[in-house]
């Protein structure tokens, strides 16, 4: 009927489930290997465990820098999938570097293309998926993306487990499957998703330096609000090997410590596309502070005890915040961000996230070996009040924006 509003759609496209399921077999191939790497590294190639974690730095610290150049890039470039399709290619030609690496140098040399891989493809990938998604579906786009993506997370160790025990520790063996799924994600982006094409507007536009001043203050108060307090969210939620390690202080099996992340993931990828659904039909920050509120719970549970009880419910409601906040977090960033700007906004929030990860872990393993697990968590409590705050506050700053934007 002539005048009748567009029905939005009921189903995400084809192309948003392609993007996770990318995801779900990169993460397998991937965690296939970095679930085995350093027991690979420190038996077989007799890695000290000084270089173990400097490799693992140098790894992570050029994912995030190459985080920002991609998604700069892809704005200034108009196109995300061919660095996306980068990205996933550099990580599954890494894979069989592992499987070939007879030094620690071989080792560093494929950890830093995989991570330079992963950087490569992050910010491009999750501009992709908000340009895919139909309007009003944005939260359960990220939400299924993340899903997916946390599935391969657990699936990935559990494969290396039962191969290991298969195949008498083979690490080698367990490192050349690990290629199959990390080629296949590559083929999946290649042939299963179609990006959009640019509106004549978009094409006809000059290209512009996307890290310009005029550009980075065209992404507007509302979005370096996010990437703040995503920041701070990241300052209490320290890495989850303190999971492991107080699982450990429980008289868990060094043997079965995986069963930690892997009961983590579950929870998360149960909830993720749940959350991601609701996030669409209630407001952002809300739903935020409730994750929040939840991860306060799961601190307080795990700065109680270390009895089994304590820890499997803190290793739950964390998975649980993880599912209720990750996906929301790439949402908010996507609705915050200029459409032709959201490559360099995910970039930017990505580094910093990454940056308040690397601080919030080193200061949990200061407060660790200094006053004990039970502070670690408790400190972790408190940084979760201060971004609660921070986030009362930013709710505050947009109601009183609104009052004051209002006609008289």
């Amino acid at each position: 009927m002539p005048g009748t509003p567009p029905i939005p759609p009921r189903r995400l496209p084809a192309a948003i489930w392609a993007l996770g399921f990318v995801s779900l077999l990169m993460d397998i191939s991937s965690e296939m290997i970095h679930s085995l790497l350093p027991v690979f590294m420190v038996t077989v190639l007799g890695t000290s465990m000084w270089a173990v974690g400097l490799i693992e730095g140098v790894a992570e610290a050029t994912a995030l820098i190459v985080k920002v150049f991609s998604g700069v890039l892809s704005d200034y470039w108009g196109r995300r999938k061919p660095l996306a399709v980068l990205g996933y290619g550099l990580g599954a030609a890494s894979k069989p570097l592992f499987a070939l690496a007879t030094t620690t140098g071989m080792v560093l040399a494929a950890r830093l293309i995989d991570r330079t891989g992963k950087g490569i493809r992050g910010a491009p990938r999750d501009a992709l998926v908000a340009d895919l998604a139909p309007p009003g579906m944005r939260g359960a786009a990220f939400g299924l993306r993340q899903s997916l993506d946390t599935v391969g997370a657990f699936v990935g160790p559990l494969l290396a487990m039962g191969l290991m025990l298969l195949w008498a520790n083979d690490f080698r063996a367990i490192f050349w499957v690990a290629m199959v799924p990390g080629f296949m994600a590559v083929a999946l982006l290649l042939f299963g998703v179609q990006e959009p094409a640019p509106t004549p507007d978009q094409a006809a536009a000059p290209r512009r330096n996307p890290i310009s001043r005029d550009e980075l203050r065209r992404l507007g108060a509302p979005y370096w609000r996010v990437v703040v307090i995503g920041a701070v969210f990241t300052l209490a939620r320290f890495s989850e090997a303190f999971l492991v390690l107080r699982a450990l202080q429980g008289g868990l099996p060094i043997a079965w410590t995986p069963l930690v992340l892997i009961g983590m993931n579950v929870v998360y990828a149960l909830g993720a596309y749940p959350f991601g659904k609701l996030s669409d039909q209630m407001s952002h920050t809300r739903l935020l502070a409730a994750g929040l509120v939840v991860l306060i719970a799961a601190d307080v549970v795990l700065a109680s005890g270390n009895h089994w009880t304590f820890v499997w419910a803190g290793i739950a409601l964390w998975g649980l915040h993880m599912a209720m906040t990750q996906g929301l977090l790439a949402t908010m960033v996507a609705d915050a961000a200029p459409a032709d700007l959201r490559g360099t906004a995910f970039g930017f929030f990505n580094l910093m996230s990454g940056l308040a990860m690397l601080l919030a872990s080193t200061v949990a393993g200061v407060l660790w070996d200094q006053l004990g697990a039970p502070v670690t968590f408790v400190a972790g409590a408190v940084f979760s009040l201060a971004a609660l705050a921070l986030l009362g506050c930013w709710r505050g700053a947009r109601v009183r924006d609104a009052a004051a934007a209002a006609p008289e």
